[in-house]
C-alpha cells in the first residue's frame, strides 16, 4: 500500500506536495504463530516477531526528497505482559525529518467521536428521539468507536513547507494563506496467487481511497458512487455538486421531523452555504475577518487558514461557535465536527449566504451527544491518546491504557 497527504495552495485542487509513506514488514520467525515471543521494552527487542518500517517521501511539483528511512513502527499495545510500558514504546516510534518535522506511525486511541448507531438508525437525532415518526425516549448519545483503536499516520511540518511561496503568511485575508488537504491510500494494479511464490503484488499504483472533509463519502455522495468517489481526484469532484447544493439528509430531516423543521423544509435555493464550506472554502465578506477560500475549482479538501493563530480558549464547535481556529477551517482532533455538520445541513449555515433565511428554532439544539470515550489526548506530538491493551479491552466500554 501507498499512504500519501497531499496539499493543493495555488487554487487548482492540484496536489502541489505529497508526502509519501511505504511501509516494509518483517517477520523474524516465520516457524511461529505469535505476534512476539516474550515481553516488548524496547522497538529492537528480538521478541517481537513482525516488526515494521516505513520511509517517508517529500514529492513538490515532481521533485522527491526522502525525509526519512527505516522508520520504526511500534508494536500494537498487545497488553500488560506483553507490552507492559507502551508509553515508552510508543515514544520512540516519534521520529524527527528534516527542517523541524516530526513524524508517528503505528497504534493510537480513535480520537473521533459519533452516534453512529442513531445517525445510521433513520437518521436519529439527539435530542429529538420523541419527535421522530418513530418515536422513542430521549436518551444520551452512545460513541460508537469508544474503546477501538485506529492505525495512525501523524506528520508535523512547518507552515512555511506547506503555502506556495514558503514564506509564513500572517494576513488572514492573503489567498495564500490558506492550503487545501486530503490523503489518499493506493494499492498496486494486480494482485496475483501462485502457488510457488505466494501474494505477489504488481503494476502501477492506483488510488482505491480517499478523505477530505469528514463524512463526505458517508453521507453526500450516494452508495453507488462512493466506490468512482474513492477513485477521482478532488479537482473533478464539480460531477458530485448537486449532491451538495441539495443534500439528500436535509430533505429528509423534515419528513422524519414532522413540524419540527419547517423553514428547512420551505427552502428550496440551491445550498450555497454548503457548496462554500465543502467545495470552495469560505470567500471573503461571509464571516467577518476570515476566509479558507482555495478558488472557484470545487474539490472535497479539508481547508485551512494558516494564518489563523491556536485559540486561547478553543471551543469544539469551531467556526459556527466563533472559534475560526477549529472546524471546518482545518479539524482539530478534538472538534465536535459531526455536530458541526448536522447542524450545518439543517440549515444554520444558510444565513451566511443569505440573510433572509432565519434557520428553524431547533437547527441550534442538534447535536451528536458524544465526547471523546477513549483515552485522553495527549498535549503533544502525535496528540492521539495512549490506544487501549488488547488484554484489558471489553467491546463497547473504555478500556484504560
Amino acid at each position: 500500500m501507498l499512504y500519501e497527504i497531499h496539499v493543493s495552495n495555488n487554487g487548482t485542487a492540484a496536489a502541489d506536495i505529497t508526502y509519501q509513506f511505504r511501509f516494509h514488514t518483517t517477520i523474524r520467525n516465520k516457524k511461529t504463530f505469535l505476534y512476539n515471543t516474550g515481553p516488548i521494552a524496547s522497538l529492537s527487542d528480538q521478541t517481537w516477531n513482525r516488526p515494521q518500517s516505513y520511509t517517508v517521501t517529500r514529492v513538490e511539483h515532481g521533485r522527491s526528497q526522502t525525509l526519512g528511512r527505516n522508520l520504526s513502527v511500534p508494536p500494537v499495545n498487545i497488553g500488560p505482559r506483553s507490552t507492559p510500558n507502551y508509553t515508552s514504546l510508543a515514544s520512540q516510534a516519534v521520529h524527527s525529518l528534516g527542517s523541524g518535522g516530526r513524524v508517528f506511525a503505528g497504534q493510537r486511541a480513535d480520537g473521533f467521536f459519533v452516534d453512529l448507531g442513531s445517525i445510521f438508525d433513520l437518521g436519529t437525532l439527539r435530542p429529538f428521539e420523541m419527535a421522530h415518526l418513530i418515536p422513542s425516549a430521549a436518551a444520551p448519545g452512545v460513541n460508537g468507536l469508544q474503546g477501538l483503536n485506529v492505525h495512525s499516520i501523524a506528520l508535523q511540518v512547518p507552515i512555511t513547507d506547506l503555502v506556495r511561496n514558503g514564506r509564513k503568511p500572517t494576513d488572514v485575508m492573503d489567498p495564500k494563506s490558506v492550503i487545501g488537504v486530503w490523503a489518499t491510500a493506493s494499492r498496486q494494479q494486480s494482485h496475483l496467487l501462485d502457488d510457488l511464490l505466494g501474494s505477489i503484488w504488481h503494476g502501477s499504483y492506483k488510488q482505491v481511497s480517499r478523505l477530505g472533509n469528514p463524512l463526505f463519502n458517508e453521507v453526500i455522495v450516494p452508495m453507488a458512487e462512493k466506490d468512482q468517489w474513492n477513485r477521482r481526484q478532488p479537482h473533478d469532484d464539480r460531477k458530485y455538486a448537486p449532491y451538495v447544493i441539495k443534500p439528500e439528509l436535509a430533505g429528509l430531516l423534515p419528513v422524519l421531523y414532522p413540524g419540527v423543521f419547517p423553514k428547512l423544509a420551505a427552502y428550496t435555493k440551491p445550498r450555497a452555504d454548503l457548496a462554500a464550506i465543502l467545495l470552495t472554502g469560505i470567500p471573503k465578506g461571509v464571516v467577518p475577518g476570515f476566509q479558507n477560500y482555495t478558488g472557484t475549482t470545487q474539490a472535497d479538501m479539508l481547508r485551512l487558514n494558516v494564518a489563523v493563530p491556536p485559540a486561547s480558549s478553543p471551543n469544539p464547535l469551531g467556526l459556527v461557535a466563533g472559534d475560526a481556529a477549529g472546524f471546518p477551517n482545518g479539524r482539530r482532533v478534538f472538534d465536535d465536527v459531526v455536530t458541526v455538520e448536522l447542524r450545518a445541513i439543517a440549515g444554520l449555515t444558510i444565513p451566511l449566504v443569505d440573510p433572509t433565511f432565519t434557520p428553524d428554532g431547533a437547527t441550534s439544539a442538534i447535536k451528536d451527544g458524544t465526547s471523546n470515550t477513549n483515552s485522553d489526548y495527549l498535549a503533544t506530538f502525535p496528540y492521539l491518546g495512549t490506544p487501549a491493551g488488547g488484554y484489558q479491552t471489553k467491546p463497547g466500554i473504555p478500556a484504560a491504557s
